[in-house]
């Protein structure tokens, strides 16, 4: 009997492509990013930007592994983040320093409230254009392969720790009589910056302007922890961009 020859062709199975190390990297440093987000308080967004600090670390050896034609795409983010962090150091720096002016002029008993709300109200102006900026920004869709899509979800996730530092130095928006009644709520309080607090006190009736000045040195303390963690933050970016352009020009 004759043996019959029967050909058997193995069968493609499509699996799983497992991620790279380094994507998992990044991968895991933006979810943690991610689940601390929003950040409301100085303390937070304080950890938001150490861990945006260190996801930036993963995304140096990241994109060290890719060749310019697929960076290509994420170069006009990297300036756009730069763009926006100058900004907000200047915020900071501006905030740190009605802050300090204030302070000076309650210890010589001058109370310059107005000259502080004055500057406040210019700075406010500044954020609220840089929000909507950011807002129009993380709108925009992107159809862009994998490992630049994680890119894109960086330069996202950064754009929203920036926004909760604009928001924690923004004024307040609402009524303020809302607003003062959320602050006698302990968990809506709590969502309120202790900026915005300041502010309150500083419009309401009755309140003696000395007894703000315990909060504005924690203030003036909390705008400098957050002055000191975006300073980091942009040397990173600063340094992204250096290492992108390396890249591109090879």
């Amino acid at each position: 009997m004759a043996s019959s020859n029967k050909t058997f062709h193995a069968r493609s199975i499509s699996l799983p492509t497992e991620s790279h190390p380094l994507n998992l990297a990044v991968e895991e440093q933006l979810r943690r990013l991610r689940s601390s987000q929003p950040a409301t308080s100085s303390s937070s967004i304080s950890n938001s930007l150490a861990g945006l600090k260190d996801l930036y670390e993963s995304v140096e050896d990241f994109i060290s592994t890719h060749d310019g034609k697929c960076l290509d795409t994420v170069l006009d983010g990297s300036i756009m983040l730069l763009d926006v962090c100058s900004i907000i150091k200047d915020v900071l720096s501006q905030m740190k320093q009605s802050v300090q002016d204030l302070q000076s002029s309650i210890r010589r008993h001058s109370n310059e409230v107005e000259t502080y709300m004055s500057s406040r109200k210019k700075v406010t102006k500044v954020i609220r254009k840089c929000l909507t900026d950011l807002k129009r920004t993380a709108n925009k869709k992107n159809d862009l392969v994998d490992d630049i899509s994680l890119l894109k979800e960086v330069e996202t996730t950064t754009l929203a720790v920036f926004e909760s530092i604009l928001s924690f130095v923004s004024e307040p928006k609402q009524n303020k009589f809302l607003i003062s009644k959320l602050m006698s709520t302990k968990g809506s309080a709590q969502q309120i910056s202790e900026v915005m607090k300041i502010d309150i006190a500083l419009k309401s009736k009755g309140v003696e302007v000395k007894d703000v000045q315990k909060p504005l040195e924690a203030v003036e303390m909390n705008l400098q922890d957050l002055e000191d963690g975006l300073e980091s933050v942009f040397r990173c970016l600063i340094k992204s961009r250096v290492s992108l352009l390396n890249i591109l020009n090879q």
